[in-house]
């Protein structure tokens, strides 16, 4: 097996840490995993979704087995709408009807759906179980999975019911990639722009030359790209795991892209994925930054040249005018970063130049209309 990369993810002032493994065939390590983060469980919930497990499921349930655990399955509905409140109460009741106590753990195994809601199932049951993540789609690899952010979405606005709760180990196997639609790949792939974007010019460049096997999952481009893009998001989230810091550094600028990307996905009522979302939305952080004087158009071009690259949509201003445009705003209106009236929107001075502006709902949509 590929001897791989594995990244240490501090947590300060706890007692919590977490390794994230990056290597083809790394989940065959599972079984290792599991046993070293809950040495007394007897129970493991897998939880997974349709899709994943009709690819992987069985494979995964045995691997559990064979560390001596009884596994209690738990297959969701595939897509955003299982990410709900009422989803993870009814895995909580599963959880509890199986016999699971506090000595057992969950092991997630799915894309960022999945891991978000049995991060949060973990969290909530019995006040806290651990969990190991074994994210099976390129966004929930190289994003989703990495920091302990945990959610589902109310009918209001994505993630506004969430809490950190720190895996035991994430498990990043590439190979579990080549079973991805081509469209779920270019996804995550708005995830790894966005880390360039804000950290690494060498990364972007990266990115744009191996867009083509990224999005044929050709192993050896797909795993020097995935452990890059990790390795920059592992950075920022272990100097800054419970996004505290007020000085306009740290996880906060992980937003990127999101606060319109998010609020497109919502008025899109959940049928524009997350990445395209995202992918919209740092086009708009682009424009954003030139309409404040932080850079000139280039930035723009040069992203929405990468987007297309990497098979994600690029028109932007489809999403601005009319009924669509007014439901973008309204989303706005509801996302959890909002303080005072106002976003705390990230912005680009350059590739690699992050700057956070604090502007309300309706500056954003001005700036984002006025090209």
């Amino acid at each position: 097996m590929d001897p791989g990369l594995t990244l240490n993810i501090a947590v300060p002032h706890t007692a919590r840490g977490y390794p994230v493994r990056v290597a083809a065939g790394v989940l065959a390590e599972l079984p290792l995993v599991v046993q070293r983060a809950a040495p007394r469980a007897k129970k493991v919930a897998l939880v997974t979704d349709a899709n994943v497990h009709a690819h992987h499921g069985e494979r995964t349930a045995a691997l559990i087995a064979a560390a001596g655990l009884d596994v209690v399955l738990q297959v969701l509905a595939a897509g955003e709408a299982s990410k709900s409140a009422e989803t993870a109460l009814a895995c909580i009741d599963e959880l509890a009807s199986a016999g699971l106590g506090r000595d057992d753990l969950v092991v997630a195994q799915g894309g960022g759906v999945v891991g978000d809601l049995a991060g949060l199932v973990a969290h909530l049951f019995m006040r806290g179980i651990p969990i190991v993540q074994c994210p099976s789609s390129l966004l929930a690899q190289v994003d989703a999975s990495i920091g302990g952010k945990v959610a589902v979405d109310r009918p209001a606005g994505k993630n506004l019911l969430g809490a950190f709760h720190f895996p035991r180990a994430v498990l990043v196997d590439p190979e579990l990639l080549a079973t991805l639609p081509v469209r779920e790949r270019s996804c995550g792939a708005a995830e790894m722009l966005k880390h360039a974007l804000l950290f690494s010019a060498d990364h972007l460049e990266a990115l744009e030359q191996g867009a083509e096997g990224l999005l044929a999952a050709e192993p050896v481009v797909t795993t020097a790209l995935v452990s890059s893009s990790i390795a920059l998001k592992a950075a920022c989230v272990a100097a800054d795991p419970l996004e505290q810091r007020k000085d306009g550094g740290g996880r906060v600028l992980l937003n990127l892209g999101h606060t319109l990307g998010h609020a497109i996905e919502h008025a899109s009522g959940l049928s524009v994925p997350h990445g395209e979302a995202v992918g919209l939305g740092l086009r708009a952080a682009a424009r954003v930054a030139c309409r404040h004087g932080l850079v000139g158009p280039e930035l723009e071009a040069r992203v929405t040249v990468a987007l297309a690259r990497l098979g994600l949509p690029v028109d932007l201003d489809a999403w601005l005018e009319g009924e669509r445009g007014a439901a973008v705003l309204a989303a706005m209106q509801h996302d959890k970063k909002r303080a005072g009236g106002t976003l705390t929107y990230i912005a680009l001075a350059g590739v690699g130049q992050p700057r956070t502006l604090a502007l309300t709902p309706d500056a954003i949509m001005a700036a984002v209309r006025s090209a």
